[in-house]
């Protein structure tokens, strides 16, 4: 019995928080392929159940998209949004902040190769 009250409960939260947030259409199963790689990486079926997918999806969109406004509040006294502000949100979760370290500095790696790459092209061109 409590937990049909509970259930109703939360069922009017998710209501009321959907009609609050501003009405956009988002396309559905933008990330259907990377969600689906990912949890056959993760030991799940190579073709896994739509409902799941979506399901999946909505969590994913759901914690990006709160990330992204707690990240736009600390920038606010700013007026700027960096990289830096998503890594101060992440901080005390070490896995997540020691990956996106990684991917920042393969980025900056990559970035440096690929300017590497074009200045050779580039005085290659001048020579011939």
């Amino acid at each position: 019995m409590t937990n049909s009250a509970a259930g109703s409960s939360s069922k009017m939260k998710v209501g009321l928080s959907q009609q609050s947030e501003p009405s956009f259409k988002r396309k559905r199963a933008v990330f259907q392929k990377d969600l689906q790689h990912m949890m056959y990486g993760f030991g799940d079926d190579p073709n896994p159940l739509p409902e799941s997918m979506a399901l999946l999806e909505d969590i994913v969109v759901e914690y990006v998209t709160d990330l992204v406004h707690k990240a736009q509040d600390i920038a606010s006294k700013r007026g700027k949004l960096l990289t830096e502000d998503f890594l101060y949100l992440v901080r005390k979760d070490a896995p997540k902040f020691n990956r996106c370290t990684e991917l920042l500095s393969m980025n900056e790696e990559l970035k440096q190769a690929r300017k590497a790459f074009d200045v050779d092209e580039e005085k290659l061109a001048t020579i011939d």
